[in-house]
C-alpha cells in the first residue's frame, strides 16, 4: 500500500525533565534551542514530563519510557504524530557535589528525553541515551549540561547514518515474545488485527513499552507508518494512500504493498500509546476512541479493566484476559491456527538458549527472529489472499471456482467467527478500498497449515497441556529436588551397606584365622606333649587312642525275658476265660447274672506283674537307644472294652520284629 508521508521532517529535540518535591514533574530545560523557545507549549504538551517520569521509576536504578505526542499542523506540515523516549535515573542528594537549595528530598530524580519523528531508529537512540544519562548523573553536577549539548547534536548524524541499512525491528525479542505467550502470540496478533481496546499493565516500563513494539511489529511496515497513532482524530495515512498499479515479484517490499501492507491499525479513532499515565485516561474514555493499544505501570487501571479494556495482558503475572464477550469468541483459533502456532512454538523451545535468549542456540536460520518474521508475513498474506477469495466467490456466487484446487471457503480455515468480525474493522475497509479484487492470483488462498483435526493434533495439544502443567505446578524442579535426596540416601545406603559388609567379612576372616592360629597351637602343643611323654617313657605308644566297647546288653535280654514270660501267661488265662465264655453263650440262659464291677484276684495280680515288667523294660539301656526315633519301637496304650469287659492295663507293647533283633544282638 504506497503512502506519501509529511516533507518536513522534525529535528531531534532533547530536553531534561526533573521531579520536584512541591510541583511533580516538570521540564526543566530544552537543550540546543535558544532562550525561550518551548516546543511543549508549541505543541500542547502538558503530559510530557508525566510521560517521561513513569509511575514507579523511582523503584529502579534506571528505566526507560517509550511514548508519543501530537505535533500541531502549521502552513508547512499537516498534524501528525511524535515518538518520545526517555531514560530515568536518580541520585542521592548527598552525593551532589554543590546541592541546590531547592533540593529537600533524600534523592534527585532526573530524566533525558528525546523527541522524534519515527520511532524505527529508536534502538540506537536508546544505546546512546544511557550512556549519555549515566555519564551525566556520574558528574554529580547537574548544572554541567556540556555532554548533553554535544549528545543533541550527535544525534541527526546517527539517525542519517541509519537510513539506508538493513530494517531495524524495536521491541523485545520475538523469540522472547513466543517464549512467554506460546499460543497466545496469535490470539494477541489477531486481537490486534480486530482493533479492539488492548491495555498492558506491568510494573517495569521499559518491558511494558517493548512487548507492546514487538506485538505491532508483526505486521510488515507498520513501524514506519505511525503517523496517525498519537491522536485518535488524525486520519493522515488514509488521505495519502495511492492504490498501488504495478507489481515486482522479486522485490519483497512492492509485493507486500501490493497486497495492502501495512494494515492501517491506527488511523481515525485509534491511539497507540506505550506509556500512558493515568493523566491521559480521559482520551482513552472519550466516545471518539474507538481502539487502542496502550500501556501503563499504575495498578488503578486493573481495578477498572472492564471499562478501559476488552483485553488485558498483565506482565506481572503473564496472564492474557478478554474481558468482551464477542472478542473472546472471535479469538478462538481454528484447527490450522492452532496447529501453525504450536509448530512455532515448538520450533523456538527446542532452539532455546536460556544464557542468549535473541538467539537460537544453534546459530542457525530456524527459530530466529527472521524466521519468526518470515512466518507471520507468510500467515498475513494468505489470509488476506483467502479472504479476498471469499468475497469474490461471494460477489459471484453463479461463477464456477477461479481456482480449481482450492475447496470451499479458504478463509473459513483462519476462524469464520475471526474473519466475520475483521470484515467489519476500520483497517479492514482501508485495506479492501485500496487493493486489487484478484490478490489470491499473486499468493495461493490457502492456510499455511491447512487441512482437519489429525491425531498428531491431539497429540502435540497434549504435550504442550502436559508441558504446561509441569511447568505451572514446578514439577521439575520438585522431581529434581527427591531425585537429588533419593540419590543421596541411596548412596549413602549402599555405603553403609558395603561398610557393614566389609566388616563382617573382615571380622570373619579375623575370627577364621585365629581359630586356625589356636588349632594350630593346640596341635603343636599335643604333638609337644606327647614327644616328651613318649621321650620319658611315661605312656605307651597307643595309650592315647580311643577304643570302641560293646555295649552290656545282659540287663536288656533279661528284661525282655521277664516280659515275655508275663505275656505268655496272661494270653493263657485269657484264652482260657475266652474259651468259657464261648461255651456259654451256646447255652440260653434263664437269667445272666450281671458283670461284677470289681476286679478280680487273678487279674490284680496279672496287672502287678505287667507292671513290674514295664518299668523292667523301660529302664533298660536297649530300649532308650537312638533306634527309637526309626519308628520301630512303638509304645501304645489303648483302652478297649470287649464282651462287656473293660481292659486297661496301661500296658506298653514293643514290636516283635525290633525285640527278636535285639535278643539277636
Amino acid at each position: 500500500m504506497a503512502t506519501l508521508t509529511p516533507s518536513t521532517a522534525l529535528a531531534p529535540l532533547v530536553c531534561i525533565i526533573d521531579f520536584h518535591h512541591a510541583r511533580g514533574p516538570e521540564v526543566e530545560a530544552w537543550i540546543g534551542l535558544e532562550n525561550g523557545e518551548d516546543p511543549a507549549v508549541e505543541h500542547d504538551w502538558p503530559l510530557l514530563p508525566f510521560m517521561a517520569l513513569s509511575d514507579g521509576a523511582h523503584a529502579s536504578t534506571e528505566d526507560y519510557s517509550y511514548f508519543t505526542l501530537r505535533r500541531s499542523a502549521t502552513p508547512s506540515h499537516a498534524a501528525t504524530s511524535l515518538f518520545g523516549i526517555s531514560c530515568t535515573r536518580q541520585l542521592p542528594a548527598s552525593e551532589l557535589i554543590d546541592r541546590p537549595a531547592d533540593v529537600t528530598r533524600s534523592t534527585v530524580q532526573k530524566a533525558v528525553v528525546v523527541v522524534t519523528d519515527s520511532p524505527q531508529h529508536f534502538g540506537a537512540i536508546k544505546a546512546q541515551l544511557g550512556v549519555v544519562t549515566a555519564a551525566w548523573f556520574a558528574q554529580r553536577d547537574f548544572t554541567d549540561i556540556d555532554i548533553l549539548q554535544r549528545f543533541h547534536e550527535s544525534l541527526p548524524r546517527l539517525l542519517e547514518n541509519q537510513e539506508g541499512q538493513v530494517e531495524h525491528y524495536f521491541g523485545i525479542s520475538l523469540r522472547e515474545f513466543i517464549h512467554e505467550f506460546k499460543w497466545q502470540t496469535l490470539v494477541l496478533f489477531k486481537c490486534a488485527l480486530l482493533q479492539p481496546k488492548v491495555l498492558f499493565f506491568g510494573s517495569h516500563c521499559e518491558r511494558l513499552c517493548m512487548m507492546q513494539f514487538a506485538l505491532i511489529s508483526l505486521i510488515p511496515g507498520l513501524m514506519r507508518h505511525l503517523q496517525d497513532s498519537a491522536d485518535p482524530k488524525f486520519n493522515l495515512g488514509e488521505e495519502m494512500i495511492v492504490m498501488p498499479t504495478s507489481l515486482k515479484t522479486s522485490e519483497r517490499s512492492s509485493l507486500l504493498a501490493y497486497m495492502g501492507l501495512p494494515l492501517q491499525l491506527f488511523g481515525k479513532g485509534s491511539l497507540f500509546g506505550p506509556y500512558t499515565p493515568l493523566q491521559q485516561l480521559d482520551m482513552l474514555a472519550d466516545q471518539d476512541t474507538k481502539s487502542y493499544i496502550v500501556g501503563s505501570t499504575n495498578s488503578l487501571l486493573l481495578q477498572q479493566k472492564d471499562r478501559y479494556s476488552d483485553i488485558l495482558i498483565n506482565l506481572d503475572d503473564h496472564t492474557v484476559n478478554i474481558t468482551s464477550s464477542s472478542l473472546r469468541q472471535a479469538s478462538i483459533l481454528s484447527t490450522p491456527d492452532r496447529r501453525w502456532i504450536d509448530f512455532l512454538t515448538q520450533t523456538v523451545n527446542d532452539s532455546w538458549d536460556e544464557s542468549d535468549p535473541a538467539r537460537p542456540k544453534d546459530h542457525g536460520y530456524t527459530g530466529s527472529e527472521e524466521f519468526i518474521r518470515m512466518q507471520f508475513e507468510e500467515y498475513l498474506l494468505a489470509m488476506l489472499s483467502s479472504v479476498k477469495y471469499k468475497l469474490y466467490m461471494e460477489k459471484h456466487p453463479s461463477h464456477e471456482p477461479l481456482m480449481p484446487e482450492v475447496h470451499g471457503d479458504p478463509a473459513s480455515e483462519f476462524s469464520n467467527d475471526w474473519v466475520h468480525a475483521w470484515i467489519q474493522t476500520e483497517n479492514f475497509r482501508i485495506w479492501n478500498k485500496f487493493t486489487d479484487s484478484h490478490l489470491f492470483d499473486i499468493v495461493d488462498p490457502k492456510h499455511p497449515c491447512s487441512g482437519g483435526l489429525s491425531i498428531e493434533d491431539v497429540q502435540r495439544r497434549l504435550a504442550a497441556v502436559a508441558h504446561r502443567q509441569v511447568a505451572e505446578l514446578h514439577l521439575d524442579e520438585r522431581l529434581e529436588k527427591s531425585r537429588e535426596v533419593i540419590g543421596k540416601n541411596v548412596a549413602a545406603g549402599q555405603a553403609k551397606v558395603s561398610t557393614a559388609y566389609n566388616k563382617l567379612w573382615a571380622d570373619m576372616e579375623a575370627m577364621r584365622k585365629a581359630q586356625k592360629q589356636r588349632q594350630e597351637e593346640q596341635r603343636a602343643a599335643a604333638e609337644k606333649l606327647r614327644l616328651e611323654q613318649e621321650k620319658e617313657g611315661k605312656v605307651p605308644e597307643a595309650a592315647g587312642k580311643w577304643k570302641a566297647q560293646a555295649p552290656d546288653l545282659s540287663n536288656a535280654r533279661a528284661s525282655a525275658g521277664a516280659y515275655f514270660s508275663s505275656w505268655g501267661s496272661w494270653a493263657s488265662e485269657k484264652r482260657k476265660g475266652w474259651g468259657s465264655r464261648s461255651a456259654s453263650a451256646n447255652q440260653t440262659p434263664v437269667s445272666s447274672p450281671p458283670p461284677s464291677a470289681d476286679p478280680q484276684p487273678g487279674d490284680l495280680k496279672r496287672t502287678e506283674e505287667f507292671k513290674r515288667d514295664k518299668g523292667a523294660s523301660l529302664d533298660s539301656s536297649t530300649l532308650h537307644s537312638e533306634r527309637g526315633s526309626s519308628g520301630h519301637k512303638r509304645i501304645v496304650s489303648y483302652d478297649e472294652t470287649t464282651d462287656g469287659e473293660k481292659r486297661n492295663s496301661g500296658g506298653v507293647f514293643f514290636d516283635a520284629e525290633v525285640v527278636e533283633k535285639e535278643r539277636n544282638a
